[in-house]
């Protein structure tokens, strides 16, 4: 009997189970609140003790129409009472709304799992948009699962009938409804999404009743006799996890909350100048929420005015920092050349979706590391980093801000869609020992040109206009090296070329030693990662160390500069293996810079790692 039968078979015959990890989906249209269903079961989780990592993937469509499979919202989580650093591969349990929301969710449910099915949605118009011939609830399509078949629109409506809403708005209350009954299942709490529901709907107490209503029917019916003969009640220990203060974070606030730490840190206001891009603008969004910091927000006509917005802060003397998405940073381009030019600390964050063009708005993607390294007119270098995890992005934003006003250089941070909207328990740090990084401002007019730089890090001298004796102006065109004047000579811009590319290569300098974040200092194999590949490529380096086969975890934050002593690192290894969600950009990067001839693992799919996709990866790897 298989692990996948044996999970089945204790769930017919109705024991009550403890398991280690249990990864769930609710999926229905994107009008069907399965976001804020995810969002209220993570809370609650998060709250109960257990790791999580969350991915909620949208529909690219604002609207599509009711019931099509292009319209599917859906969200993800993985909790476990030990280490989790992915959203999990195959599902336990899928909620499914309709029929368009099974058909494109079904082949990530494990053999065995918990199928919950609105079954009042599939009707024969429904099953028709989804494009099915025939209803899987009948035609035994669905006999490899455990499928709980309740008719939610019926229950739901018997619900909050008391409160008059009307057939349309009552049926809103569907994932309240079904988020009860998932909560009854796995032990969860009300109270948090209860005191949730009053706060929103204070001012419409209909709506208020209504929702708390359908929350408690959903749970009661779980509970009942009924259910959980057929579906019994599951436990998921506590994880074991550093004493502290948590809060729940995804990406973008993590982010938010990095930029206002490197203002404090700094001591610098920060103008944070945008414009709204998907999966960007919600960074725009939290910050704007936080006006009692020293962050001032702008929301420009276009992209280049927000990139020259950042730029015209930073040379009042504060920190300037854009953000967008791939398309949108092509059309900064000439802005952030401009800052490289004139050499300001700029911090441009790049939230990665799938391309070209347009392409794929809600999907995640690192599709832009060339662009990042490379993607600009002339030889203008800046440094690069990128976040690993939603946590991670506090740190990333704050060495971001760092690196630029000690190094005078703008920083591209490459986050993702996925690391954007993903979420996971992050400890606070205590801001009072965080390290300070105050700029030096030029104070004396003896001796002062703008231009003039520092003997280690080749970076100019940071003048605020209206100091008295430092009057003085910059711009796009090229300046003498000795004068700052403008300056046509050829000797002269190929003097101040090589400095700039030389400031920049000096960055690496300041980067910390490469270590590796798991397995053998050397060996036949280390994977190297970047960005948001770190979770589940750490998570198979695990699983295959479990088996005492060797193979080692190595993952850059910075990948321009790239570190010093990376070649020296992967020098140890026979073989390197590099995922990426891409057609191979670092591992080229990586050959061309160390002459390691790594081999890639790409996938462009717009959708995150498998850990299952590494884990085969590196065995394959190992055994050829």
């Amino acid at each position: 009997m298989s692990a996948a039968e044996e999970r089945l078979e204790s769930t017919l015959e109705g024991e009550h189970r403890e398991l280690d990890s249990v990864v769930i989906r609710f999926a229905g249209d994107s009008g069907d609140g399965m976001q804020l269903t995810g969002g209220q079961f993570t809370e609650s989780t998060a709250l109960s003790g257990n790791d999580l990592a969350t991915f909620p993937d949208f529909p690219a469509e604002i609207r599509a129409p009711t019931g099509t499979t292009f319209g599917v919202s859906a969200f993800q989580i993985n909790f476990a009472s030990h280490e989790v650093s992915t959203a999990g591969d195959e599902l336990d349990v899928l909620v499914a709304m309709n029929p368009a929301a099974l058909k494109t969710n079904l082949l990530d449910l494990r053999e065995g799992g918990v199928l919950v099915i609105d079954s009042g949605a599939f009707g024969a118009r429904n099953l028709k948009k989804a494009g099915y011939a025939s209803n899987p609830l009948e035609d035994g399509s669905l006999s490899g699962f455990h499928v709980v078949q309740i008719d939610v629109q019926k229950r739901v409506l018997e619900a909050v009938e008391p409160y008059g809403l009307g057939h349309k708005n009552a049926l809103r209350c569907k994932n309240m409804w079904v988020l009860g009954l998932i909560m009854w299942l796995y032990g969860r709490d009300r109270a948090p999404t209860v005191a949730g529901i009053q706060e929103k709907f204070a001012d419409r107490p209909e709506i208020r009743d209504a929702n708390l209503a359908a929350l408690n029917a959903g749970h009661t019916y779980a509970e009942s006799a009924e259910l959980a003969e057929a579906l019994p009640a599951v436990s998921v220990p506590r994880a074991s996890v550093e004493p502290g203060l948590y809060r729940n974070v995804t990406g973008t606030e993590a982010m938010a909350w990095g930029i206002v730490a490197a203002s404090v840190l700094s001591g610098l206001e920060v103008l944070f100048a945008s414009y709204p891009i998907t999966p960007a603008s919600s960074l725009l969004h939290t910050l704007a929420g936080l006006k009692q910091f020293d962050v001032t927000t702008f929301q420009a006509e276009d992209e280049i005015a927000a990139a020259c917005a950042a730029i015209g802060a930073a040379y009042a003397g504060s920190l300037g920092v854009t953000s967008s998405a791939g398309p949108g940073i092509a059309l900064k381009g000439e802005a952030i050349s401009l800052a490289c030019a004139v050499e300001l600390p700029l911090v441009v964050i790049n939230t990665q979706r799938g391309g070209p063009s347009t392409g794929l708005p809600t999907k995640t993607e690192q599709s832009d590391l060339y662009q990042a390294v490379f993607g600009r007119h002339a030889d203008t270098p800046l440094v690069v980093l990128a976040p690993s995890t939603p946590s991670d992005c506090f740190e990333v934003a704050v060495e971001a801000a760092r690196i630029a006003t000690r190094h005078m250089t703008p920083v591209m941070v490459l986050s993702d869609g996925y690391l954007a909207n993903a979420a996971e328990p992050w400890r606070i740090p205590d801001t009072a020992v965080m390290e300070r990084f105050a700029p030096r401002f030029a104070a004396e007019p003896e001796g002062f040109h703008p231009f003039a730089r520092d003997p280690d890090t080749l970076a100019r001298v940071w003048a605020k206009p209206g100091t008295p004796g430092l009057e003085h102006r910059i711009g796009g065109l090229e300046k003498s090296f000795v004068s700052s004047n403008i300056s046509y000579d050829p000797a002269n811009h190929q003097r101040m070329t090589e400095v700039r590319n030389e400031k920049i290569a000096r960055v690496a300098r300041d980067i910390p030693a490469q270590t590796i974040a798991l397995g053998p200092d050397s060996g036949p194999l280390a994977v190297l990662s970047w960005g948001s590949t770190y979770g589940a490529v750490h998570q198979a380096v695990k699983r295959v160390l479990a088996d005492r086969l060797p193979v080692a975890h190595v993952h850059l934050r910075y990948l321009w500069p790239l570190p010093s002593d990376l070649e020296s690192l992967l020098g140890g290894f026979e073989r390197v293996l590099i995922p990426e969600m891409n057609t191979g950009q670092l591992r080229r990067i990586v050959r061309s810079e160390t002459l390691v001839d790594a081999k890639g693992l790409n996938k462009i799919a717009g959708q995150p790692f498998k850990i299952t996709e590494v884990e085969t990866a590196i065995r394959e790897e190992i055994d050829a």
